[in-house]
């Protein structure tokens, strides 16, 4: 393997990892907001909640795409194992975002909600609990031989994975809670800042014991913290992630409106950044490294004119997004919105009505 190769390969796999990361900060409080909603029991604050994705949720998934996309072109040996062994848990993280996407439409239209609130909250949950099984599989390690995935249909179901999607699902709500610090006032405020400390200390536990577990499935990545000259990189990340979590604990004592976002963000990139550095060389954990799973050359060149200059342009567009849709979402405009779609229902009813009625007074005129 010539050394291009590699760097091209290299190359690749950092754009990937900052993909995955743009994707989990992004979508990530998208899903957290859908599982706090799921457990509100008054609808005007489940209302004002998902008010305040209605302008970002669909771009924000736009990540999921692009992170396949690349996944498929850059590494198609890593693709085609992952699909494969990851069945399920991407079938039903599937599920979950096209049902929601779905509940999300029909709830602006729907004369009684509460179906499309449980198939929204239920589908946002169900793609955190996937999404989580897929990472946990993947950190633990796949059976491959040959480049061909030889294990079970079920091996992704295992304690470990079920760590990582408790773990994953309770940072996704932390980044939800915080996310709507910034967005809402009064009550449903003051409820999300006692939801965001009890999500991040749940989020740090899991966290903690996926990070003493993880090295003792790999020895890789035991010499990656301990032995390895990256060492001198993995070991300050912990300390990062404390300070960070401390920080994020006083700004949410002090009621700080932006500062927890900022802060559970931190906590999310350090922990990904940590686990692409205690994994490397490999892509599939123990299995196929970072150069086997790589395209040829030529190809890594042609996706960089390609999705190289597609991601500034979605960075630019999303950035420009969340500038002009920055104001918080208030409980009385929600109420207005919501007032607004009654009346046009009854219209609409109205007028069915009194369209059937003068088809009646026509037949019966027709007849006499």
């Amino acid at each position: 393997m010539n050394e291009l190769h590699l760097f091209l390969a290299n190359t690749w796999f950092v754009l990937l990892g900052l993909m995955l990361a743009l994707y989990v900060v992004l979508d990530g409080f998208d899903l957290g907001v859908g599982i706090l909603s799921f457990f509100a029991r008054d609808e005007g604050r489940r209302g004002v909640m998902m008010s305040t994705l209605g302008s970002v949720w669909d771009a924000n998934e736009t990540w999921l795409i692009v992170l396949g996309g690349t996944l498929f072109g850059a590494f198609p040996l890593a693709y085609g194992v992952v699909l494969h062994a990851l069945s399920i848990p991407i079938a039903l993280m599937l599920v979950g975002l096209i049902g929601r996407a779905v509940a999300f439409e029909m709830r602006k239209r729907a004369a009684s909600t509460q179906s499309w609130n449980i198939a929204f909250g239920a589908g946002s949950l169900l793609a955190a609990v996937a999404q989580g099984y897929a990472l946990g599989a993947l950190i633990k390690g796949l059976a491959v031989r040959h480049g061909i995935y030889t294990g079970g249909l079920w091996d992704w179901l295992t304690p470990f994975s079920t760590l990582v999607a408790v773990g994953l699902s309770t940072g996704y709500t932390l980044l939800g809670a915080t996310y709507l610090l910034m967005k809402t006032r009064g009550e449903t405020q003051r409820r999300n800042i006692r939801r965001a400390w009890a999500a991040a200390w749940l989020m740090m536990v899991a966290a903690a014991a996926v990070i003493l577990w993880t090295p003792l499935q790999h020895p890789q990545g035991a010499h990656n913290w301990f032995e390895s000259s990256s060492a001198d990189y993995l070991l300050p990340l912990p300390v990062a992630a404390v300070f960070a979590f401390a920080m994020l604990l006083r700004a949410l004592r002090n009621r700080r409106k932006r500062a927890p976002f900022l802060w559970s963000n931190t906590i999310v990139v350090l922990s990904l950044l940590g686990l692409a550095l205690s994994l490397y060389p490999y892509v599939i954990p123990q299995s196929v490294t970072v150069g086997q799973a790589a395209a040829s050359s030529k190809t890594l060149v042609f996706m960089l004119t390609g999705i190289g200059v597609l991601i500034p342009i979605i960075l630019i567009y999303s950035g420009y997004q969340y500038v002009v849709f920055r104001a918080r979402i208030e409980p009385a405009q929600y109420e207005h919105d919501t007032s607004s779609r009654q009346t046009a229902q009854i219209g609409y009813r109205d007028a069915a009505e009194n369209d059937n009625r003068g088809r009646v007074s026509n037949e019966n005129v027709e007849r006499g």
